[in-house]
């Protein structure tokens, strides 16, 4: 299998639309779905493979500095496509049959935004750049969005709670991580996301963070499918199962899946060391989840 060269590059957004617009064109049975636009009018792209009335959803980037997870959606991406045109096997699966039966959407960047910020700077962003300045000294530590919002504190799920965590911390305003905003759902992006899973309700949702090598898979009243995958997960990975600090629970993305959609759902944080995980990772660390989001697609 030839792979589209995009993993040698921190993906940009012109790194993410070249790669997107490769893989549409060489397979072109994948559809692409623009879910909506950032604050600064980036494109949120969701591709899909095989049945679309079952399927799962996979979505990366949901903060700036863990872009090295929007890789990880374009290689597993392009995998399955490659195995779904030729009729091969990959990693042991019948891939065409199994994607007819239970298809898959990856939304390899929920922060197209923050990403370009954190790789970029605040220049990618001018429209917001005096806010960016003025809330971080340095944008290699950029999680937020445009606007200094963490979209995985910006979902309807146990806001009020997290807020007063945030407030503790003294996080007040925009900020380069934690900030919630005045209300969930007041960005753009987390609108986008929670549409679109309104609109399709998946059979399961696996949302990617970093970094800890470790799988959260509750949320209050948990329904046992997320259980079954976050073990799965670990069992393949040789991640753990783990739960999260208090200030990363609530308003995160799983939350609301679990909370709202009692859809299954877990969050799983790839790769271990210090965000932004380097490019020298990308291989080994594929290598090593490359089986879990296979097991975890086709439970």
């Amino acid at each position: 299998m030839i792979f589209i060269n995009t993993y040698n590059a921190a993906p940009d957004f012109y790194l993410q639309s070249t790669a997107i617009d490769n893989l549409c064109e060489k397979y072109n049975f994948i559809r692409r779905d623009i879910i909506g636009k950032s604050l600064c009018g980036r494109d949120i792209t969701a591709l899909t493979i095989g049945n679309r009335q079952r399927r799962a959803l996979y979505a990366a980037a949901f903060h700036g500095m863990e872009w090295l997870n929007t890789l990880f959606m374009l290689r597993f991406c392009e995998e399955l496509a490659f195995a779904y045109k030729n009729m091969e096997c990959a990693n042991g699966i019948n891939v065409f049959s199994q994607l007819q039966k239970h298809g898959i959407t990856i939304i390899p960047c929920v922060n197209p935004d923050g990403v370009e910020i954190e790789i970029n700077g605040s220049k990618s962003c001018p429209k917001y750049k005096k806010l960016i300045d003025s809330a971080a000294s340095d944008t290699k530590l950029w999680q937020a969005n445009a606007r200094g919002i963490d979209l995985n504190h910006n979902f309807n799920a146990g806001w009020k709670e997290l807020k007063k965590q945030e407030i503790s911390l003294g996080i007040n305003g925009p900020s380069p991580t934690r900030y919630g905003g005045i209300k969930p759902f007041s960005e753009p992006e987390t609108i986008a996301l929670k549409n679109f899973c309104i609109k399709n309700r998946f059979t399961r949702v696996l949302a990617f963070h970093s970094q800890g090598r470790e799988v959260y898979c509750s949320y209050k009243n948990t329904p046992e499918l997320s259980f079954t995958l976050g073990e799965t997960f670990a069992k393949l990975s040789g991640y753990k199962v783990a739960l999260p600090d208090k200030i990363a629970t609530g308003g995160g993305f799983k939350d609301w899946v679990i909370g709202y959609l009692k859809t299954p759902a877990i969050t799983v944080e790839t790769g271990l060391g210090q965000n932004p995980l380097p490019l020298s990772d990308f291989q080994p660390e594929y290598n090593r989840i490359r089986r879990a989001l296979f097991g975890c697609l086709f439970i």
